[in-house]
């Protein structure tokens, strides 16, 4: 009996952590998601749908917090030895575990969709820039951070930026699409550059932390199954 206790201690404290990292995580990603929100204010005609991006921070932070409460609510009902409070975990874990496996099909489903849908803005992304950029201070913030964030340039590459307000005012581009060396980026300077534009830097990104994202997801659902049977167990006796 005590051995399931400590079973069921290790894997809740494991899920309270975890919830813990993913308010952490939420708060920062809130705290940094201004900008983004800024170049997607600014895109005209975008997808209603894409808006949703910048809800990502409080997503996590409600995750979080679920799962902070489930780890607590496992551990207190196994030293308690409180059925109600397995009861309750039980259930609730269950629905979360069934959430994720639903949110996990849809976006297995739907990531052709996505890839279109990021696909689609391409050029109202590029046509925000070259109406804003270098007039908007918002808009100009907001991509000088995101453009030193991710080692990106423009939302496609360099030529963005051309016939800006930015370039026109002062003949150069930002320094981003230089790798930031020249005092003045020129045109043939950011060519040769060939800095990668944010929307393949945001796809390469994704795609080199998919193995270690999908893995993570895997042992956090296998740490649920595992504590649903033990609060069972423990419930049962």
């Amino acid at each position: 009996m005590w051995i399931l206790k400590v079973i069921m201690c290790v894997f809740n404290g494991v899920i309270f952590l975890a919830g813990g990292a993913a308010v952490l995580v939420g708060i920062l990603v809130e705290m940094n998601s201004k900008y983004l929100r800024t170049v997607l204010d600014h895109i005209k005609d975008s997808p209603p749908a894409l808006a949703q991006v910048g809800n990502v921070g409080y997503l996590l932070i409600a995750v979080g917090a679920v799962l902070a409460i489930i780890g607590f609510l496992g551990c207190c009902g196994a030293l308690c030895e409180s059925k109600c409070m397995l009861l309750t975990f039980f259930v609730i874990i269950l629905i979360v575990f069934l959430a994720e496996v639903a949110a996990a099909v849809i976006i297995l489903l739907f990531q052709p969709t996505a890839q279109k849908l990021l696909e689609e803005i391409r050029q109202k992304a590029a046509q925000s820039i070259k109406s804003s950029y270098g007039e908007n201070k918002g808009l100009t913030t907001a991509w000088n951070e995101t453009m030193i964030l991710m080692k990106c340039c423009g939302y496609n590459n360099y030529e963005d930026f051309t016939e800006s307000p930015f370039v026109k005012n002062r003949s150069q581009y930002p320094n981003n699409c230089c790798h930031g060396k020249p005092a003045k980026c020129t045109s043939s300077e950011a060519k040769a550059a060939s800095v990668t534009g944010c929307f393949n830097a945001l796809v390469k990104l994704m795609k080199d932390n998919s193995s270690w994202l999908v893995g993570v997801a895997i042992c956090i659902a296998a740490i649920e199954v595992c504590a649903m049977i033990v609060a069972i167990l423990l419930y049962k006796n």
